[in-house]
């Protein structure tokens, strides 16, 4: 398997490092105070995430997770996915990649409805929403989809 990162996908790492080291690492102390002052119970976005998004999507920093929007790999994906982790509070949102979110965009793209598409997957792909994923079943742990055990089976 080739690792070699293409062109594209090397000005896209260089765009994340410099937007990571310019804009978002010098919003995290505003980050931080506005979290503290709205407390742990608000799950409202800090403006300077807003002003950040809109900078990530200029710069074509946006939904780089999902294949048939940004055109890359996923082993091209992974080395933008990486970078993002130097900021996890903040760059993920700031480029539409956070979870559940992606997760959940995937499946409405390649399982959705045309209605659910346009109820949620646009929205979601917009940034304008967030999404939820919830699930639990008896003897295992829940936090990870994977070690579900339960099954269906047609009549």
């Amino acid at each position: 398997m080739d690792f070699q990162l293409s062109a594209r996908t090397q000005e896209l790492s260089t765009n994340m490092w410099e937007f990571l080291n310019t804009r978002v690492l010098p919003s995290e102390k505003e980050y931080d105070r506005y979290r503290a002052s709205v407390g742990p119970d608000d799950s409202t976005l800090p403006p300077i995430v807003e002003e950040l998004k809109a900078e990530a999507r200029a710069r074509g920093l946006w939904n780089l997770f999902l294949p048939s929007e940004s055109g890359l790999t996923n082993v091209e994906y992974a080395s933008l996915a990486e970078i993002s982790g130097w900021s996890m509070d903040i760059l993920p949102e700031a480029i539409n990649c956070q979870a559940p979110d992606t997760g959940n965009m995937e499946t409405l793209h390649l399982f959705g409805t045309a209605e659910q598409k346009e109820a949620w997957l646009k929205p979601l792909l917009d940034g304008t929403i967030r999404s939820a994923f919830v699930m639990t079943e008896p003897a295992v742990a829940s936090s990870d989809a994977t070690n579900i055990t339960c099954s269906i089976e047609r009549d």
